[in-house]
C-alpha cells in the first residue's frame, strides 16, 4: 500500500483535510515534511475499517525529526488524504518511535 500513497504523492494527488492543517499549523509541521514521511516512510499500523478508507499510519524522518502521518488512499481515484500528522513520543511509542506502548 506504501507504494500506492507514494504514486499519489508523486503525482500530486494529495488532499489536505482541515483537521489536518489546523493541527499541523499548531505543531509546526509544514507539508513537504508530511511529504517526505510519505515518500521515504513505512506503513507501522493499518486501520482497515476507517471509513470511507482504510487508513495508515506512516513513520519517517524529515532531517533529524521523526513524524507519524495518518493517510487514507482512495485506490479507485488513486487519491491520499491527510489526516492528521505528529512527532511521536515515547510516553507512547517505544524507544523506536514506531512500536506502540501498550
Amino acid at each position: 500500500m506504501i507504494e500506492k500513497i507514494k504514486s499519489a504523492v508523486i503525482k500530486g494527488k494529495i488532499e489536505w483535510q482541515k483537521h489536518a492543517l489546523e493541527i499541523m499549523l499548531e505543531r509546526g509541521i509544514g507539508r513537504n515534511s508530511v511529504k517526505k514521511v510519505l515518500l521515504a516512510g513505512d506503513i507501522i499500523e493499518s486501520y482497515p475499517n476507517d471509513k470511507p478508507y482504510s487508513s495508515y499510519l506512516v513513520a519517517g524522518i524529515d532531517g533529524s525529526d521523526v513524524f507519524h502521518v495518518v493517510a487514507a488512499l482512495d485506490e479507485n481515484s488513486g487519491t491520499c488524504y491527510i489526516i492528521t500528522a505528529y512527532k511521536p513520543d515515547k510516553k507512547h511509542f517505544e524507544s523506536d518511535l514506531k512500536t506502540r506502548r501498550t
